[in-house]
């Protein structure tokens, strides 16, 4: 596949973006993209390291889409070729290229463990392309660079060969010892890594019950029959854990940013009122705010929380010092403890920590940036299954399963905000459990599964700050949670997103048509948005 820069080389990668977890393996001095002798245990964490680090454009535009962040362009609904050029051409020639490398030669040298991981890895990142592009390389991009113009498939077609490929990695999980060094992810845990796969399979399968409900109702009947294990606890989230150091820097990619006197985000004003409104305790934990109050027009709120509506098209005015930021979930920033001055009397959620000020600007010394990229988590399988049982009549109490997983996402937030190194206290048990009782209320009290969908969409979207790429995903499968609509769009809303120009213009399958296609790309469903 041709690109317009050089690939640059694991060592580097490491350097720029590795786990405290990792530091025994970044003195590399081989380029692992062209081995004499492929050494696993270095290639397998060089994986995992780019596969997070190529995401973060695509993780930051779905974020800002679906109003947990704020660029002005972007939530106007605006995108070009250029805008996720990098993720496309990293995950291919990186993260995608290395994980073939470790199937063939870990087939040769029979680590069926080191080859289960890398199918597994390939089978998520393949999926998450696929929810964001469309049609994309598969068959003949799996043949590494050998092939300088792969041929696009479509994204059907590619879901098809994704299931096969998880049945093959867990197949190949069961082959001899289970061995594996330098896994950053799950420590080489066998029973974490088919817990994943089960529960990636589980996704995939509830993603395309409005496109074919047999098949999934039928999938994931199959599943949860078999008793084949899931997520199901918290320890067992498909995460990518950051480090806390600025050199090498391996901060979150939010505090990297944020965490400076130039800033590239503003907090979604949308976002920020959805969890005030809502009396929601993770409020404290996802904004830091600087200031004490700062009301101008576009802020009705005050209180320090200055974000942003989505589509708003007005210039930025020198405000970083002022601007609501990220807090310690998941970037690893600070936890705001300050008190808010309007908090309603009645809320009970949300602490009033009444004569506490401790608002600052922020700077890289603040918070350590040691956060969690949630990919995969316990309490997104919980509202995967609420939504099958609602829609699908698949098994479980849709109710219970609701509430476990906003349990367990708030118990993910108090654990990430604890290891994280800030100090940030956790919620109050009797507090989370009374959030928890009246979200029940709520479920109760809908008059029917579409209402009950909507709350289980609703709280799976505030749960998945920090992950835009699913919450993109469930938003134009369902449109749930309603969003508003942009003040200023220059677009209509993205179905797809955009193809790297590189790839359109260089790729002889395409290039004859790449304006045809680009274009196309913002009003194309992908397969399974009906």
């Amino acid at each position: 596949m041709k690109f317009i820069y050089k690939l640059q080389t694991i060592a580097l990668i490491g350097f720029l973006l590795i786990v405290n977890a990792c530091k025994d393996f970044v003195d590399i001095n081989e380029d692992p993209n062209n081995p004499t002798t492929p050494v696993l245990d270095l290639l397998l964490p060089a994986t995992q390291v780019s596969m997070a680090g190529s995401l973060r454009d695509v993780n930051q535009g779905t974020s800002i889409l679906t109003q947990h962040l704020y660029i002005a362009n972007t939530s106007r609904n605006f995108q070009d070729g250029t805008t996720y050029q990098q993720s496309w051409n990293g995950l291919y020639t990186q993260a995608l290229n290395d994980l073939e490398i470790i199937i063939r030669e870990g087939t040769t040298q029979l680590r069926w463990d080191y080859v289960a991981i890398a199918k597994l890895q390939k089978a998520y990142i393949y999926s998450i392309m696929v929810d964001m592009w469309g049609d994309i390389p598969y068959t003949d991009a799996s043949q590494g660079n050998t092939i300088e113009n792969p041929a696009f498939e479509s994204g059907a077609e590619i879901y098809d060969k994704l299931f096969a490929l998880i049945d093959e990695a867990l197949a190949d999980a069961d082959k001899g010892a289970f061995a594996v060094l330098g896994d950053v992810i799950y420590k080489g845990s066998k029973d974490s890594w088919v817990r994943m796969g089960n529960s990636l399979k589980l996704k995939l399968f509830n993603q395309v019950r409005l496109a074919d409900p047999g098949k999934a109702k039928a999938g994931i009947d199959a599943l949860l029959a078999s008793g084949a294990p899931l997520i199901s606890t918290n320890a067992q989230d498909f995460s990518f854990r950051f480090g806390s150091t600025e050199t090498p820097a391996n901060r979150h990619p939010w505090h990297r940013t944020e965490y400076l006197p130039t800033k590239n985000y503003y907090m979604s004003q949308h976002f920020i009122e959805r969890l005030f409104n809502a009396d929601d305790p993770r409020l404290r934990y996802y904004f830091y705010r600087q200031t004490s109050n700062y009301t101008v027009g576009f802020t009705p709120t005050g209180n320090g929380y200055f974000g942003r509506y989505t589509g708003d098209p007005t210039a930025s005015p020198n405000d970083n010092s002022v601007k609501a930021t990220v807090g310690v979930y998941p970037a690893g920033g600070l936890y705001d403890n300050s008190e808010i001055n309007n908090l309603p009397s009645t809320y009970i959620f949300i602490p009033k920590n009444e004569g506490v000020k401790n608002f600052k600007i922020v700077g890289n010394t603040d918070g350590t940036g040691a956060g969690v990229f949630p990919l995969i988590t316990n309490a997104m399988v919980k509202f995967i299954l609420a939504e099958a049982a609602l829609t699908l009549g698949t098994a479980g109490d849709a109710k219970q399963l609701f509430l476990d997983g906003i349990r367990e996402q708030l118990n993910s937030v108090i654990t990430v905000s604890a290891t994280s190194g800030n100090s940030a206290p956790p919620i109050p048990v009797p507090t989370l459990n009374d959030f928890v009782t009246a979200r029940a209320a709520e479920f109760d009290a809908a008059t029917d599964p579409a209402a009950q969908l909507n709350l289980v969409m609703t709280q799976k979207y505030i749960a998945l700050y920090g992950n835009g790429m699913e919450a993109y995903t469930d938003y134009r499968r369902t449109g749930l949670p309603v969003l508003p609509a942009p003040l200023s769009p220059l677009n209509a809303f993205p179905l797809r997103l955009a193809y790297s120009v590189t790839e359109l213009s260089t790729n002889t399958n395409v290039s004859d048509r790449a304006g045809e296609l680009q274009t196309a790309q913002q009003t194309t469903p992908v397969f399974w948005d009906k």
